[in-house]
């Protein structure tokens, strides 16, 4: 109970100590701090029209958020879902306009699929490389997302380009009738529910199955897990691929749901923003959803920011950087004396640790 309480509180007051210091970050650059943050609010969260802007953001990146959250259930810190994102958008560009012929529910799936697949395998070769060759997957999965852009610029300014997709090289546009639809009940595409419904299937295969224990034993002690049998490096890649496989995911979405083809727009940091969300939901895939949500909502709140007071629109990305250092630092304070001092500012009884009296 205690131990929730503190997965709870930590990030919600690193959180905190990150607006505040964007505060005064804004108030030394001459900006009212209270208008700023009212902003914030009415551009991701203060209209129907805001909420759907959020919405369709955070599609996205709740898939690349687990892209992030499910290898790090298996030790494993993934942060380039970029690439295995724009691969998968450009896996579902093709699909969409040179292997399939009849824009169907299932050319629609097999957009996605493939998308998923592509993503999967380009992020299972950084688990490959870690169980293999003992590379670095943070140092690899950074350089491959680079490689991934390369080829996506490579295919849609080259091979893939549409004649007339001018002043922003794009592959040729999807069928209409392959587009992805909205949402039920919601404004937005539904691209949303499929994030949402991942989402919580990872946490019920976490949480229920033998896969999820077993992932959590890789995760915790790779020698006890070869003890007990478990072929580490089927499961490092393994994890690798189903974090892969969400971001590619999440590129196909895009493609079939707001481009309809595959181009520059597909570079938009969403794989980076994943790294953030998957860390304040503390890896819990669940948590990611409503993560995702408020991490789009300040997403889409740069706009008002720079029409209101002419502020550059990627304040707001100081705003999640500050929030990703204060997490990573709060990671420190997990466990140690701090978590004595905390408990005792917010009224909470911890019971001495065994074999202490």
């Amino acid at each position: 109970m205690h131990a929730s309480i503190e997965r709870l509180l930590v990030p919600i007051g690193a959180v905190v100590i990150a607006l505040m210091v964007f505060a005064v970050f804004v108030s030394m650059a001459g900006y009212p701090p209270l208008e700023v943050f009212q902003l914030i609010y009415k551009g991701g969260f203060g209209s129907g029209f805001s909420w759907n802007n959020t919405l369709q953001r955070a599609a996205p990146l709740i898939l690349t958020g687990l892209a992030v959250a499910l290898p790090a259930r298996a030790g494993l810190v993934i942060i380039g879902g970029e690439g295995a994102l724009v691969l998968g958008g450009l896996a579902a560009a093709i699909f969409g306009n040179y292997v399939l012929q009849t824009p169907t529910l299932l050319s629609q799936i097999l957009m996605l699929l493939a998308g998923a697949m592509v993503g999967a395998g380009w992020i299972a070769l950084c688990g490959w490389m870690r169980h293999a060759r003992g590379i670095n997957e943070t140092i690899s999965s950074l350089l491959m997302a680079y490689i991934g852009i390369a080829l996506l610029n490579h295919f849609v300014e080259g091979p893939l380009k549409d004649p007339a997709s001018l002043n922003k090289p794009s592959t040729m546009p999807i069928p209409t009738a392959s587009m992805l639809g909205l949402t039920p009940g919601f404004d937005v595409h539904i691209g949303l529910l499929i994030g949402v419904v991942v989402a919580v299937v990872a946490w019920l295969v976490l949480r229920f199955t033998t896969l999820g224990f077993a992932l959590k034993v890789v995760g915790g002690n790779p020698r006890a897990a070869q003890l007990a049998g478990l072929r580490v490096g089927v499961w490092l890649i393994a994890a690798c691929a189903a974090g892969g496989a969400c971001a590619g995911l999440a590129g196909a979405i895009e493609v079939a749901a707001v481009h309809g083809s595959a181009n520059a727009s597909l570079i938009s940091g969403y794989g980076y923003a994943g790294i953030l969300i998957a860390f304040m939901a503390r890896q819990n895939p669940l948590a990611v959803v409503p993560v995702a949500m408020l991490i789009g909502g300040i997403g889409a709140a740069g706009g008002m920011l720079q029409r209101r007071l002419d502020m550059p629109d990627a304040t707001v990305m100081v705003l999640q950087g500050m929030a990703f250092i204060a997490i990573l630092a709060s990671e420190t304070l997990m466990g140690s004396p701090w978590r004595k001092i905390a408990a005792r500012l917010w009224g909470i009884e911890i019971p001495p640790e065994k074999g202490k009296s």
